[in-house]
């Protein structure tokens, strides 16, 4: 699910939820808009620490080429060997990022697989033609824009423990859906800090509002997140940041979260 919007002063306003089928349409889907700047919910690198234990390259771009190369059968094999050397409590190698995020270890190849979403997404929004702040040298003027971002942190800022979304139709319960219109209701009342900072709301008609709340997986929720995430980073970058809000210490093997 992608999540179109645009700036206008204050206002982030919601321009259409276009729903992915395929990698292929997620490609040609993004290659379809000449500019923007677009918050991806999948991990765009490595722990350094794994990436060192395996002698792979340090060099982000290099990292990359060699692990979109290998098989998922390779990955897994790699990374539980990797974790069956070390120690009970430790298995995962983690990001400088995860702790501040609250995000799973980009290891991780189940529960959720975001090692396999690293290795089939990350490729494609290189092949769009995308910067990669952080991980590459800055860029004033970069048409297209890639920030690593996690719906699931601005999620739990607003609602705490409180779940918002299922995947399973038994645990779609009113309690979620009550949720996601808390949620829903805060991001267009601009209460987040993502928001707050510039003042910023997220405009939505009646019918995009009613969607957002429908949606029991929380697929389009989770890409309106992202849409406010990149909006946040955005506004950052047009008051003068080349590194759109993030870290100047940012590990650029690793990566960083935007907003974390």
């Amino acid at each position: 699910m992608l999540a179109w919007g645009q700036c206008d002063g204050k206002r982030l306003r919601l321009s259409q939820l276009q729903s992915i089928t395929s990698l292929p349409d997620f490609l040609t889907a993004l290659q379809a808009t000449p500019n923007w700047v677009g918050g991806f919910d999948l991990p765009f690198g490595l722990p350094r620490a794994l990436v060192q234990a395996l002698d792979w390259p340090l060099d982000w771009q290099a990292c990359i080429g060699h692990y979109t190369s290998l098989s998922r059968a390779d990955i897994r094999a790699q990374f539980a060997a990797f974790c069956d050397a070390r120690p009970v409590g430790g298995k995962f190698a983690h990001r400088a990022t995860d702790i501040p995020a609250g995000s799973s270890p980009s290891m991780k190849w189940v529960n959720p697989p975001v090692a396999y979403m690293l290795h089939a997404g990350v490729p494609l929004i290189q092949a769009a033609g995308a910067h990669f702040p952080g991980l590459q040298a800055p860029q004033l003027q970069a048409p297209r824009v890639a920030l690593e971002a996690y719906p699931g942190m601005l999620a739990r800022e607003i609602l705490g423990a409180r779940s918002y979304k299922s995947d399973d139709r038994a645990k779609q319960t009113p309690e979620r859906l009550i949720a996601r219109k808390d949620l829903v209701n805060a991001l267009e009342l601009g209460q987040s800090r993502w928001q707050s900072c510039w003042q910023m709301r997220l405009q939505l008609s009646h019918a995009q509002r009613d969607a957002l709340v429908a949606d029991a997986s929380g697929d389009a929720l989770d890409a309106v997140l992202c849409l406010v995430q990149a909006a946040w980073a955005q506004h950052h970058h047009a008051a003068g940041d080349p590194r759109y809000g993030l870290p100047t210490d940012t590990d650029p093997l690793e990566g960083w979260i935007v907003g974390a």
